[in-house]
């Protein structure tokens, strides 16, 4: 007799983590080792709250799994819950345990990012240390693009085509009128400027925008951007710029600090917001010209209309492989991918220790930002144009895209 496995999805949403999620049920299915395949609604909590769903006998078809990779979001549902070292609250370990012995969870997959990688670490060290042979498989997924010890994460090639997309689009609107004009583009990335990277893929096409790029590698000096703007006015009529969430002073001190609640997430995050709202207020109260801010926010992360083709197949094919290598006996690892080369683009799924990823941030590389620290160097496009290719046909229902829902009828075991 075989074991169940349980899957769960935590932190931000993506448009591919469905496609992962779609991959380790596909594979599931495939194996006889494995009995019944359960979700977990809302991560973690959803563990602690037994609000478990069964799920191999909801999608069974081609259509339905390829509706499910399609499907933006998180069809499991997510949370921001950390959880706390074996030491501070034993019983709550005790309690998962005693909850997977109840549902007959021997292979456990948690799809996220920084933060879920730790939650795997944990609880596979405690199963561990207790003896118990219960498998768990870190599965990669976050736009932001800054797990460690893998070359990218699902999610961020679309992602990446999208605001590469959306900067181009962006770019023809704002030439239109013959007025002076600065527009400032609020891009995701509290620490990591992968995203914000992402506008420059637009010059791939000939395209000068965007004309100023700043990323939280760098600090942040309110000066010089008013001086980089004035040079660039003299070149172009309009002005556009591409800003991370993130960026700081030379204090440490976010740009986005003087728009935001002062609010924070359970892992201590600062909730970020404003930066592009400030720099539009400052530039207005330099310069007197037509001044604008777009936050891209969500739109950015669940834009299912602009999915990578090479994002969503490499998306299920880690799913594939998060229960292979769990079923080879692995365990306490993060799936993870290794480029083998750029022209043809070719990667291997390989696995990496938790240990070497969690609580670890990648940072964009410093050397493929240009040195007047404005700008994206050419190397990178070799890394992200591969990770952006090809489109994907989604199932539309009335002119819209057609999603896949699970029924959430918890278990009662």
């Amino acid at each position: 007799m075989g074991k169940n496995m349980l899957i769960g999805q935590s932190g931000g949403p993506t448009a591919a983590i469905n496609a992962t999620l779609s991959g380790v049920i596909l594979e599931g299915i495939r194996h006889s080792e494995i009995d019944g395949i359960f979700g977990a609604i809302n991560g973690i909590q959803g563990i602690l709250n037994k609000r478990i769903i069964e799920l191999q006998s909801q999608i069974k078809t081609d259509e339905q799994f390829k509706m499910l990779e399609c499907t933006p979001a998180m069809a499991l549902g997510s949370c921001r819950y950390k959880l706390p070292a074996f030491d501070e609250n034993p019983d709550l370990y005790e309690d998962i345990l005693n909850t997977f012995h109840e549902y007959g969870i021997g292979f456990f997959f948690y799809i996220g990012g920084n933060d879920s990688m730790d939650t795997v670490r944990k609880l596979s060290d405690f199963f561990q240390s207790k003896g118990e042979d219960i498998k768990c498989i870190g599965v990669p997924k976050t736009i932001d693009n800054d797990l460690y010890n893998t070359d990218h994460t699902p999610g961020y090639g679309s992602a990446a085509k999208f605001i590469a997309t959306t900067m181009t689009e962006i770019a023809r609107d704002c030439r239109v009128y013959p007025v002076k004009s600065v527009t400032i583009v609020e891009i995701m990335g509290r620490n990591a400027g992968w995203l914000t990277a992402s506008s420059a893929i637009a010059k791939t096409l000939g395209f000068t925008a965007p004309h100023l790029i700043y990323l939280p590698e760098v600090t942040f000096d309110l000066d010089k951007f008013l001086a980089d703007v004035k040079e660039m006015q003299q070149k172009h009529r309009t002005v556009i710029v591409a800003v991370s969430e993130g960026i700081k002073f030379a204090n440490g001190k976010y740009v986005s600090e003087t728009e935001s609640t002062g609010q924070v997430d359970a892992f201590g995050h600062k909730y970020l917001a404003g930066a592009g709202k400030y720099l539009e207020r400052f530039i207005a109260s330099k310069l007197g010209c037509k001044v604008r801010s777009i936050e891209l926010n969500i739109l950015q992360r669940c834009a299912a209309h602009m999915l990578s083709a090479t994002d969503i197949a490499e998306a299920r094919r880690i799913g594939q492989f998060a229960v292979r290598y769990a079923l080879a006996g692995q365990t306490g690892v993060m799936v993870a991918v290794k480029r083998v080369s750029d022209v043809p683009y070719i990667a291997d799924i390989v696995t990496v220790p938790l240990e070497q990823v969690a609580n670890v941030e990648k940072k964009f590389p410093l050397e493929w930002i240009t040195p007047d620290q404005r700008g994206i160097e050419e190397r990178f496009f070799r890394y992200v144009l591969p990770l952006i290719s090809g489109e994907v046909i989604y199932p539309t229902e009335n002119g819209i895209p057609k999603y896949f829902d699970f029924e959430k009828t918890f278990l009662g075991i």
